[in-house]
This record gives structure tokens, sequence and C-alpha cells, in this order.
């Protein structure tokens, strides 16, 4: 078994950075073979931009799913995409790491995405949902924020998780992967802000590690989150029945 993870945070030190370090830890004690993509220490490029490629499809007028197509095809990808998408075919599962930052991913981590999930050759018209490239693979979104997490949840002050996590978990689905409900590490506090004594914030992200670690050894008892997929559509993209698309939340046991 495979498992990429893909890590976004520009610190090394971080309590993302220590996540990350548990997490390929934690499976390769359960028999993974793990690879990461450290983003802002290989200076990945978010932006998508017609300078990436080298052979053009149109050199007048950039076009993004255009050139991804061209790309594809004729096997000229950038090295860093190439080398990427290599690591998410060869993988069972794909951990996506960041913090919360204005109530989203970084940046460098939609970039990834938009750059990485290649028109024409990781989905076309028909490869999408259901019947996506990565069918059969799982991934799992481990998220932190600086609020405690009493203040998380529909109408709150810190908002709700399930609206702040549902496009990129949403595009995963979109991608054919089955998504795991997300890890969701609360009050990583710092930097001048502070909701507890510093004993009490180190047993408890101490606790919350182990919680992290718990879960990846205990992947094959968690049912994937429920999205609509190609059946529950008319022909218009209508749904046909009632299924939530909104992900549940996975609540961690740290206070």
């Amino acid at each position: 078994m495979h498992a990429h993870i893909v890590h976004a945070h520009p610190e090394p030190s971080s309590y993302n950075g220590t996540l990350t370090r548990t997490a390929r830890q934690a499976l390769r004690d359960s028999g993974y073979a793990v690879t990461t993509n450290d983003l802002y220490r290989t200076s990945f490029d978010p932006v998508e931009r017609g300078t990436h490629y080298r052979d053009r499809a149109d050199v007048v007028t950039f076009a993004a799913l255009n050139e991804q197509r061209h790309a594809w095809k004729n096997d000229t990808l950038p090295k860093e995409i190439r080398s990427e998408v290599g690591n998410l075919k060869r993988s069972d599962l794909v951990i996506l790491q960041f913090p919360l930052w204005w109530h989203g991913p970084p940046a460098i981590l939609k970039g990834w995405m938009d750059r990485v999930f290649l028109n024409g050759g990781l989905y076309t018209s028909r490869m999408r949902y259901d019947t996506g490239y990565f069918r059969g693979k799982r991934a799992i979104v481990s998220v932190t924020t600086g609020a405690p997490e009493k203040v998380f949840g529909p109408g709150s002050r810190g908002g709700d998780f399930q609206t702040m996590l549902w496009p990129i978990q949403y595009s995963l689905h979109y991608m054919g992967f089955s998504v795991l409900p997300p890890f969701i590490s609360f009050g990583v506090q710092g930097h001048g802000y502070r909701y507890e004594d510093d004993k009490s914030l180190q047993e408890r992200l101490s606790r919350n590690l182990s919680d992290w670690r718990s879960y990846l050894m205990a992947l094959e008892d968690i049912d994937p989150i429920p999205f609509p997929c190609w059946d529950d559509w008319d022909e218009h993209g209508c749904a046909l029945r009632s299924r939530s698309p909104e992900p549940e939340t996975q609540i961690n046991s740290c206070g």
C-alpha cells in the first residue's frame, strides 16, 4: 500500500509539520510506503500559466484546460506535475495537511489542485465523481485552526467546517476519491493568541496527535462521506432524489 501526503505549511517546526510526521510514522507502522510533497519546501508554483508549458497547443492565447489536455496527450507535462501525478497514481491514500487560512486552504494548496488535477488526463466529461480517475482510492483532509472547538458550527463565530471544507472535499470526490471524514485539530494556538495555559495546551495537543494516529490506524473501519453520484442526477445534472452533499465532520476528542 502507498500513501501520499501533500503538506501545505511554510514552517517545518509547526504543529502541521508534527501532524505530517505523525501521519507518516503511523502509516508506515501500518505497512504503507509513504511519500510527502512539502509544497513550501519545494517552492511549488501554484499559479497556472503558459510558461509552464514548453510545447504549447496555442502560442497566442493561453487556455489552461487546453494546454493541460495537450501536454497530457503529448507527454510534455512540467516535471513537477508529472512527478506529482505519479505519486497520486500509485497511492491508495492521499492526505492533504494544511492550516485553515481565511476559512479555506492556503493558496499554494489550491494552486496545487489547479495544476495537478489535469483536464483531459485525470478528468474528462464522464470521468468524474464515482467514475473518476482515482476511483477506489481514499483521501483525507487534515486541517488545523487556532480557535477552540466550541466556536465552530452552523451560525457560530468561527464558521461551519461542513461549509468551509466542502469545496476541497467535493473536488476530491470530483476526481473519484472516496473522501473520509476530515480530521480537525482545534485550538492550535501561538504567537500571542492564547485561550488556555501552556500546560493545558501542550497536553491537549499531545492527545490530539494520539487521536490522529488512532484515526489513521483504523482507516478500514471508517466510512467515506456520502456525496451525490451520476445515478443521483438527471440528464441536466439536477438531483433525482435527496442525498446530502454536505460532508460530516470528524470531531476528535481534544477538548
